[in-house]
């Protein structure tokens, strides 16, 4: 197929074929990246903005690192430093960075709805790199390219999402490719933190609140960490309350299928959401999928930029 979207905004409204199509891609950048020489020129003489107005660690390096590797010209916006602090607007500081020819911006801000936002009248490209509690779009990708690798498939697995689904930008875009490409989604976590409407966000979708239940036939375990800087109040009495009831441990590992697999889009809150022994544990892909994200958004700079899945490996 070809890609048609000049932004990558959100998860909802892409088909299956389109996300297949975006997988399809970062497969064949993976490979890039295990050649000696791991850059090609598809981006070059384009100038990528990342602009972070909420802190990151692995989202803004893992784009910069892509940009790189497709050979544009990398700009890391500093909101601490910026204009943005005396007053000025979001969509002005857009308006900016596209008068000094920005070709492509990436915007992670803490509104649901900024990428849209500015998708609205900027002339750049605007990949969304996570808004609110909305979406993490390649976030979302990034663990179902990772699923797909380690079991060749998606469509009949179990799927389990403990934790914050409430806050969790991340877990809205798992649910919406996951269930897009016919898997079976289970949520869990505390009843103040995954309420029963989630049900009705997408097919295939259940939501229960016994860990036990959750982790027993499923083939995919993505744990999410608490989202204490969404919550206006404590949703639970305490961490460590939280630990003994929906905390991964090696008790309730023991009870995992042996061939499921365990993620986490990070930063991993350990002996929280999940022990260290787990984490770090033979059925941990938790630093693959850090790998897998820089492979899917060279796929996805690669495709809002125009590109062909066929042009990859010249």
């Amino acid at each position: 197929m070809t890609w048609n979207r000049k932004h990558l905004l959100d998860l909802q409204s892409l088909s299956a074929d389109e996300i297949v199509h975006l997988l399809d891609t970062a497969r064949e950048f993976k490979a890039v990246g295990e050649r000696s020489i791991k850059k090609v020129p598809a981006l070059r003489g384009k100038t990528v903005v990342n602009l972070f107005v909420e802190p990151s660690t692995r989202t803004r390096i893992s784009f910069e690192l892509a940009a790189l590797r497709l050979s544009a010209d990398v700009i890391n916006f500093s909101a601490e430093a910026s204009s943005l602090k005396k007053g000025e607007t979001l969509k002005d500081t857009a308006r900016n960075l596209e008068a000094l020819n920005a070709d492509i911006i990436i915007l992670r801000h803490g509104a649901s709805g900024a990428p849209h936002f500015l998708a609205r009248f900027l002339g750049a490209h605007v990949l969304n790199a996570g808004d609110g509690a909305h979406e993490h779009p390649t976030q979302g990708l990034l663990d179902v390219f990772t699923i797909r690798e380690k079991k060749g498939r998606v469509e009949g697995l179990n799927v389990t999402i403990l934790g914050d689904i409430l806050y969790s930008r991340v877990a809205r875009s798992n649910i919406w490719a996951l269930t897009k490409l016919g898997a079976k989604v289970t949520l869990c976590g505390p009843p103040t933190l995954v309420p029963k409407t989630f049900e009705s966000f997408a097919p295939n979708v259940r939501v229960i609140w016994n860990v036990e239940e959750a982790l027993r036939d499923a083939d995919v375990i993505n744990l999410l960490r608490i989202q204490h800087e969404r919550q206006r109040a404590s949703m639970f009495p305490s961490t460590g309350e939280y630990a003994a009831l929906f905390g991964l441990n090696p008790a309730r590992m023991a009870r995992v299928k042996p061939d499921a697999w365990i993620m986490h889009p990070g930063p991993i809150n350990r002996g929280v959401e999940i022990a260290s022994s787990i984490a770090d544990g033979p059925q941990s892909v938790i630093l693959e999928q850090v790998t897998h994200g820089l492979a899917v958004r060279m796929a996805a700079l690669y495709l809002v930029n125009g590109g062909s899945s066929l042009q990859v490996a010249a």
